[in-house]
């Protein structure tokens, strides 16, 4: 056990350093950004950025995909209440199916940045995707494995999507939302084969995977 603290500790100093090997005199707010739910077949997209003081370390922040659910709502309580500043945005399905959801990842990754309180001098983006800003920005692939400042945004915008999908849930139970959260999975498919397409989900999406089978009502 106290190998596994010691290993996980020593995991965060790296991230923390990898974001502190962009700091100069002029480059001290990092912002973070990261999206959660590009995937799903159901739902909104969701995108966070966060801005950490330079000597905020927070243990077990970690790329959301590799947390638990306990692990993610505690770290999220942690992460913004220490953040200097942290903003989400939501974009819901409807917009991507009008712009497609690389786009609409993308914007929702622009406008968190352009809700935080404080003005980054840096933005850290997780993938080799990029939005229009006059802020510097760097793009990081796998950046929410490597970077303190987007794994906490991975954080944030997985628990703000996960819960409005928990939400979602009570007004369409029979596809299990509150599990799957949206994503593809051989239950999630079979409640669409069986109930047809709710007013949520992602009609494009489905019909890549279903074809002519999709039934869809409002």
């Amino acid at each position: 056990m106290a190998n596994d603290y010691r290993f996980v500790r020593n995991l965060v100093w790296q991230m923390k350093k990898f974001d502190d090997t962009f700091r100069t005199k002029e480059i001290q707010l990092i912002a973070g950004v990261d999206e959660a739910g590009r995937g799903p077949l159901a739902g909104p997209v969701v995108a966070a950025a966060v801005v950490f003081h330079p000597s905020i370390f927070i243990e077990g922040v970690n790329d959301s995909k590799k947390l638990s659910h306990v692990q993610r709502e505690k770290l999220f309580t942690l992460i913004t209440k220490q953040a200097l500043t942290f903003a989400y945005e939501i974009i819901p399905h409807t917009t991507i199916e009008e712009i497609n959801i690389l786009q609409a990842s993308l914007l929702a990754m622009k406008r968190s940045v352009e809700k935080l309180s404080a003005t980054p001098h840096l933005i850290l983006i997780d993938g080799n995707k990029t939005f229009q800003t006059e802020i510097a920005k760097k793009t990081i692939v796998k950046g929410d494995a490597k970077s303190f400042s987007i794994a906490a945004a991975s954080i944030v915008a997985k628990v703000v999507r996960d819960e409005i999908m928990v939400k979602l849930s009570a007004e369409f139970p029979e596809y299990k939302w509150e599990k799957n959260k949206g994503y593809a999975t051989a239950e999630h498919i079979a409640a669409v084969k069986k109930y047809g397409a709710t007013p949520y989900h992602r009609k494009t999406f489905l019909r890549n995977i279903l074809g002519g089978q999709l039934a869809i009502f409002n």
